[in-house]
């Protein structure tokens, strides 16, 4: 399949989400089925280079199509549409890494078919990076590993949450800092069929609260001498996301540009007949809110331009995600107050999707140093 023939196929997956959203809106919880169908669909595939059977061409031709598979599924359910994201942003990370050193590249490209092997044979990739008190930023983890005995096998000790998809994903990747070393690398560990007990060093520290893109599974582990393979190619983690920067910015936004499409589609419907009864501030608030969800329309497809045109698209990347952030909670928050008070209640999409937008703003990167990172881009060296 190729990547339109994906996204048609997502299309119909997606239809049958929404016919179930009421149901869906009480979830805390991921269901199998629904990676099941994403897999019959062919959205595995984004975790493969075209070489192997996949639909990975590179960052420039790549990001449009995977960014809309996943707005085409968060139509359907925003928290599947996530979890599934991290899927292709995990595995970019050796797609896009580029030709390795002489040294490490028999023992790159040798990691590289095992991967790529993982999904071929159905395995979903997600991550588990972030720890308390890092701010976001992978490169301050403080968990450390030390080497297991066998080349390039470890144990990682250390405190993580926001691992999503936690329970779907097969393989979560990670960071930690080898013992006597200065800079942290990646890390990757097999966690899906883990007991979370703690006997064999991996136990739930606490599990996702449900607040905002509230079936995501986002749990925290506390990690001790658990099993971890270390990339092949040391110390290749900033330049590596660095080179798959753009199409994380791509698909978490994307997930939100959905939502926000969704909630003024929900709340025209609702609204339809009463616009002759709008009270003066109601039809401004819905103004604004269809202004704010074209900006956000225009600013997605003038970042995925940029990276398609192939400079600047780190930056653009990271503007809309910030912009979109912003402009996505002020819209929500506009829409449910036209359409009234029971856009509080658990049982309208409104209340959950005002939580859901939000979720972007504290997607790696987070908040503070989104904008750290936006500042020291907007003054080129």
């Amino acid at each position: 399949m190729n990547s339109d023939q994906v996204i048609a196929n997502l299309e119909k997956v997606a239809a049958g989400f929404a016919e179930q959203r009421r149901e869906r809106l009480e979830r805390r919880h991921l269901e199998r089925a629904d990676f099941d169908l994403l897999a019959k669909a062919g959205f595995l595939a984004t975790g493969l280079a075209e070489a192997d059977g996949g639909l990975w061409k590179d960052v420039r031709q790549s990001t449009r199509p995977y960014a809309e598979m996943i707005r085409t599924i968060a139509i359907g359910d925003p928290s599947v549409a996530l979890v599934a994201a991290m899927h292709p942003c995990v595995l970019v990370l050796w797609m896009a890494a580029g030709e390795p050193p002489a040294p490490v590249a028999a023992a790159w490209r040798a990691q590289c078919d095992w991967v790529f092997g993982t999904v071929k044979d159905g395995a979903w990739w997600g991550t588990v990076t972030s720890e308390p008190g890092s701010g976001g930023d992978i490169m301050k983890t403080r968990s450390v590993a030390k080497p297991a005995g066998e080349a390039g096998q470890y144990l990682l000790t250390g405190e993580k949450h926001f691992g999503s998809g936690s329970g779907i994903s097969t393989y979560m990747i990670s960071t930690a800092k080898v013992e006597g070393e200065t800079f942290p690398d990646m890390f990757f560990m097999r966690v899906g069929d883990a007991n979370w007990d703690g006997s064999k060093g991996i136990k739930l520290a606490a599990e996702w609260d449900g607040h905002g893109m509230s079936a995501t599974q986002s749990h925290a582990f506390r990690f001790t001498d658990f099993p971890a393979t270390r990339s092949a190619w040391a110390g290749s983690l900033a330049g590596s996301a660095a080179a798959a920067g753009p199409l994380g910015g791509a698909v978490f936004t994307a997930v939100i540009v959905a939502v926000v499409e969704q909630a003024l589609a929900f709340a025209r419907e609702k609204l339809s007949g009463k616009a002759g009864e709008m009270r003066p501030y109601e039809q401004v608030e819905w103004v604004r809110a269809e202004n704010e969800g074209w900006l956000i329309r225009q600013a997605y497809e003038g970042m995925l331009s940029t990276i398609e045109a192939g400079k600047g698209g780190m930056l653009a990347a990271a503007r809309c995600k910030a912009t979109v952030a912003e402009l996505a909670e002020t819209c929500l928050g506009r829409i449910s107050r036209v359409v009234g008070g029971a856009s509080f209640s658990r049982s309208s999409p409104l209340g959950r999707w005002a939580q859901d937008v939000r979720a972007l703003g504290f997607l790696r990167p987070p908040w503070g140093l989104a904008y750290d990172q936006l500042f020291a881009m907007s003054w080129p060296k």
